[in-house]
């Protein structure tokens, strides 16, 4: 499938995949007419790179990462290492604490909401008053 193709059936640019194949995140086989042409494999492909990078990683670290992830057919694959192994699980610590983060900042949130929206009679009232001045 040309580049336009897997980039509407993975939901991202075209610009994204090109810089994917450069980091050699991604390949691509050569028509004769100079376009890429990648098999089905990509969409995949593409759907975990983007998963990876969500979870904060890096292009230098996703491109050690991938030849290690699970072939389709379940079986690990027999690059990966011990030291991989405790890197990824670093990483996902790191996600760990982020997410106890966000949560602690998303109660602070619903704390001040609640007490700043609590002096208010009710939403609606605020709101007309602001509208009559």
């Amino acid at each position: 499938m040309r580049i336009g193709e897997l980039a509407r059936r993975s939901g991202v640019s075209d610009r994204s995949l090109r810089y994917y194949e450069a980091q050699g995140l991604l390949a691509s086989e050569r028509t004769p007419g100079g376009q890429r042409d990648f098999g089905e494999w990509a969409v995949d492909r593409v759907i975990r790179i983007q998963a990876l990078y969500a979870a904060g990683l890096t292009s230098k670290k996703i491109a050690r990462l991938l030849p290690c992830m699970r072939d389709t057919d379940g079986a690990p694959s027999e690059i990966a290492t011990p030291r991989l192994v405790e890197e990824l699980q670093a990483e996902r610590d790191r996600i760990d604490r982020t997410i106890a983060d966000l949560i602690r900042s998303r109660d602070v949130l619903d704390e001040v909401i609640s007490g700043a929206s609590s002096s208010f009679p009710s939403t609606l009232h605020g709101e007309a008053s602001i509208a009559a001045v």
